[in-house]
């Protein structure tokens, strides 16, 4: 059974459809790289999937349920995580206090906020508060109040922005060993193309809302199609 499916999902806002007729499937603990340039109706589908935004028409499957209408935090009991682009936090509280808040609902222990914030490399920083936090100590928190949840499927969108060349490579490897280890399906995007095709295993283009490439590294690589759409700016 896919991790996660999307049966002919598309989503107008008015004249403009933003997602036309995706259709999509993700097998469990895999790596899938969602990417497309701007406006290519990326931000769109973690979107739909996540519950912010419900399609116009389709269907969104995770695990096998059916998510038609299900609010986002309906979603996430069902083993859905996501982060944002912008990472998302209280810059108020410290860095254990955003972990023990993500837990409310399920339950808090001291034990599995000690593990998220280790896992994830904060523990030192537990007390912190997280608006002192540099870019990506941010996005690490980020990923540690979602891991405490125990989601079974990640999305996350532009895990590494704002960060340098060594910060991209310490987060990605921070996200690859917790997926291995908990045995976790990600499905991501990301501009920043080095690093999709050093992790994704495979890379799903969008373009105009429609699935333009669909395959390993390889193969997207080499479809010129993808090549013209990205000439000028990232080529493949």
């Amino acid at each position: 059974m896919p991790a996660l499916e999307l049966r002919g999902v598309s989503k107008r806002f008015g004249p403009i459809r933003a997602l036309d007729g995706v259709s999509l499937s993700v097998e469990a603990e895999s790596m899938v790289a969602i990417i497309g340039p701007n406006g290519a109706g990326k931000s769109t589908l973690f979107a739909l999937v996540s519950g912010e935004l419900h399609p116009s028409d389709g269907a969104i499957l995770l695990a096998g349920r059916d998510l038609h209408r299900l609010a986002p935090e309906r979603r996430a009991r069902l083993g859905l995580g996501r982060t944002f682009q912008s990472a998302r936090g209280f810059a108020g509280l410290t860095v254990r206090e955003n972990v023990e808040l993500a837990l409310v609902r399920r339950g808090r222990r001291e034990e599995e906020v000690r593990e998220a914030l280790a896992e994830v490399r904060l523990l030192e920083l537990g007390e912190r508060r997280a608006g002192a936090l540099a870019q990506g100590e941010r996005k690490r928190l980020e990923l540690a109040m979602v891991l405490a949840q125990r989601p079974k499927l990640l999305l996350l969108d532009e895990p590494t922005a704002g960060m340098g060349a060594e910060e991209r490579v310490a987060i990605m490897e921070l996200i690859v060993g917790a997926i291995g280890r908990r045995g976790l399906t990600m499905v991501f995007t990301e501009h920043d193309m080095e690093t999709v095709f050093a992790h994704a295993r495979r890379i799903v283009v969008l373009d105009r809302g429609a699935v333009v490439a669909d395959g390993s590294p390889r193969a997207v690589r080499a479809d010129e199609r993808v090549q013209e759409i990205y000439l000028g700016s990232a080529r493949a």
